[in-house]
């Protein structure tokens, strides 16, 4: 047992004759060297017994008993030799046998002759302890040396035992998993490209239609049961393995018998060298379980449709009420002035509202007309900000937190303004009837959004811009929250909303390449992040509503003509009566290649008025194009209320054309057909 590190480094003196030991532990004191007078043999022998470095002892302190003394140095282990340093008297002729045979008897002695100087003394010291270090240096070495042997024999006892019991393990778990694989409807497999060996469970033939004697399976043979279709798929999915070094492949099989199977194989590969040699996993026969999710999309989607469709319904039923019970009333009686006027407005009004209805649905559906610009977030918060005020209401405090360096994002303008404004207004409705400070936070800054953050959004990593409304309200339930986003969902009383306010959020983010993210605690608040990515043109300036609404009505020049196309023989009605009110020439053109035909001819055409989605194969941008190009120079005016395919973008002309919204009234057909042909110049 290794004694406290005290007792190992100290030296025992035994002088018991005046000053000697005072001195000579002032002079190893001063050295830095632990020591330890004793007064008598007794307690010297002692002090060995409980550990020390070494010894130093006056000659003349040997001359009694050291029966004791010498047991002890016999009792000493093997590794242990313990160092003696003996202050002898100088004496004139020879020591006494006696003498000498107690020094010998000590073993190992440094015999210093007095007068000793501190020097001597000090490195005899020294060098006694030293060599008593290595003396317990050998000590733990033994003791560690005994220790791997005893170690090595209780492991080699062992072995035996444990790879027995890990035989017997290894034969368990293979039939476990084999049952529990099979349980599973899952099969095993093992492919084995050096030897062109394939292990697999019975299950695996069976998969493939195969009884017992299955054929020899390789990789090759194994894609030629894929289907002509996906057989690229699992090509691709087998070459990738010696980059990603697994196998994740999901795709069609023709059975021996000629069905069609829907499998999914899972694999890891073992590499040697630069070359997948072997991939082993698991077969799963997914037939019935697509077949499943199938039918649970489907009914999710009607779900859905039933959902959204009885939204519309009740929402348009409302407005259809005021709309039909006034023109029912105005056609009862039409002579009365008034009452007729006072019920066309509230139809029109119904009608707006309906108009935004549509723009709603639109926005989440992601069809609306766009009009994106590079801007600075920043410069639209603060154009909107007295805006926002008045929505918000005298009683909640509005705080705008802009950030003064926020970098540029394309989005269109107008949709940004309403996505905001509908957070606003939600912020405001959930801090009604609460205690304490009502406030809204709008803030805006840059982040960068890894990997993670981004993996659920469908959006790549990198940097965005984050517009925020923070409130204090009363916070959205966890259950709800997840639905938030749902169109005609909302947690608002019943009439307070359509709920399709984030809908329109969720939209309007998702056409900007963006996404939107909600965090609520109930109680606590909420907060409603529009994440924008952020765009490498430069910012311009914000074109404004300015004088526009101001314009007064204009009616056509003297001759101006119009190339109207509209294929809703209705709409194309109210169109013309709408132009040919305005005084404009009026040539019609029921779809596009009709269109085509006027514009080839040598008749005057000022305007091109064209819906944008049309049957026929030319939609009404891919006209605009030809058109200009037959007529260069030509002015252009969409309209549409709806964009049926986003490949062909929803960006109509690249945002170069504009597009008057259906449904539009004169007045706005006006304003749009005097901004296109320049203004009352012409």
């Amino acid at each position: 047992m290794s004694m406290p590190v005290a007792h190992e480094e100290r030296i025992l003196i035994l002088a018991p004759r005046g000053r000697d030991a005072a001195v000579i532990g002032q002079v190893l004191a001063g050295t830095g060297t632990p020591a330890q007078a004793c007064p008598d043999l007794t307690g010297w022998l002692d002090g060995l017994r409980a550990g020390a470095g070494a010894a130093l002892v006056t000659e003349e302190a040997l001359e009694g008993d050291l029966t004791d003394l010498f047991a002890w140095l016999d009792a000493q282990p093997a590794w242990s030799d313990f160092p003696f340093i003996v202050l002898a008297t100088r004496q004139a002729g020879r020591r006494s046998e006696r003498a000498s045979q107690r020094l010998a008897r000590l073993a190992n002695v440094v015999l210093l002759e007095r007068p000793v100087n501190a020097e001597t003394l000090v490195s005899a010291a020294a060098s006694a302890l030293r060599a008593r270090r290595r003396q317990y240096q050998a000590r733990e070495h033994l003791l560690e040396r005994e220790r791997a042997q005893a170690q090595l024999r209780l492991a080699n006892e062992d072995l035996e035992r444990r790879v027995a019991e890990r035989t017997r393990e290894v034969e368990t778990a293979h039939e476990t998993l084999a049952f529990a694989l099979d349980a599973a409807g899952m099969a095993s497999w093992d492919l084995d490209d050096r030897i062109g060996a394939a292990r697999r469970s019975p299950r695996f033939d069976a998969v493939f239609g195969y009884g017992e004697a299955g054929p020899h399976w390789d990789r090759e043979s194994l894609i030629a049961h894929v289907v002509e279709e996906d057989r690229d798929i699992a090509e691709r999915a087998f070459a990738a393995t010696r980059e990603t070094g697994t196998l994740d492949l999901e795709c069609r099989i023709r059975r021996a018998d000629g069905q069609v199977r829907w499998i999914a194989l899972r694999g890891r590969v073992r590499d040697e060298g630069d070359t997948a040699t072997r991939i082993a996993g698991i077969l799963m026969d997914r037939t019935d379980q697509r077949s499943t999710e199938e039918a649970l999309r489907q009914a999710q989607k009607m779900e859905a449709i039933g959902q959204l469709t009885g939204g519309v319904a009740h929402d348009f039923n409302n407005l259809l009420t005021v709309i039909v019970g006034g023109l029912d009333m105005m056609l009862r009686r039409p002579e009365q002035v008034e009452r007729v006027k006072r019920l066309a407005e509230a139809a029109m009004g119904a009608a707006r509202r309906g108009e935004q209805l549509t723009q709603q649905l639109l926005a989440f559906s992601r069809r609306q007309m766009l009009r994106p610009q590079t801007l600075n977030p920043n410069r639209l918060l603060l154009d909107f900000k007295p805006l926002a005020e008045r929505a918000a209401g005298g009683a909640v405090a509005l705080a705008f937190d802009l950030d003064p360096a926020i970098d540029p994002i394309r989005i269109d303008p107008a949709q940004f303004e309403a996505a905001v404004l509908n957070l606003v207004v939600n912020a405001r409705d959930a801090m009604e009837g609460r205690d304490g400070p009502a406030r809204i936070a709008v803030t805006s800054r840059n982040v960068h959004l890894g990997t993670s953050a981004v993996a659920d959004k469908g959006v790549p990593p990198g940097p965005y811009v984050t517009v925020s409304v923070t409130d204090t309200g009363s916070g959205i339930p966890s259950d709800a929250l997840a639905r938030v986003f749902e169109p005609f969902f909302t947690t608002k009383e019943v009439g307070k909303g359509t709920g399709l306010g984030l809908s329109q959020v969720y939209g309007f983010t998702r056409s900007a390449n963006g996404f939107a993210r909600i965090e609520s605690e109930v109680g606590r608040g909420t907060t409603v992040s529009l994440c924008f990515p952020r765009s490498t043109d430069p910012a311009g300036e914000e074109p404004g509503t300015g004088p526009v609404s101001a314009i007064p009505l204009r009616r056509a020049g003297a001759g101006e003509t119009v190339l109207l196309v509209e294929d809703d023989e209705p709409v194309l009605a109210m169109a013309v009566e709408s132009l040919e009110e305005l005084r404009y020439r009026v040539v019609v053109a029921r779809n596009a290649a009709e269109a085509l035909e006027h514009l080839r001819g040598v008749e005057r055409i000022d305007i091109l008025f064209s819906d944008v989605v049309m049957p026929g194969g030319m939609n009404g941008s891919q006209l605009a194009v030809e058109a200009q190009r037959l007529r260069p120079g030509i002015k252009v005016l969409l309209t549409s209320g709806y964009v049926a395919n986003l490949d062909e973008g929803q960006v109509i002309g690249r945002g170069e054309l504009p597009v008057l919204s259906k449904p539009y009234r004169r007045d706005e057909l006006a304003r749009s057909l005097r901004l296109v042909l320049g203004g009352e110049g012409r």
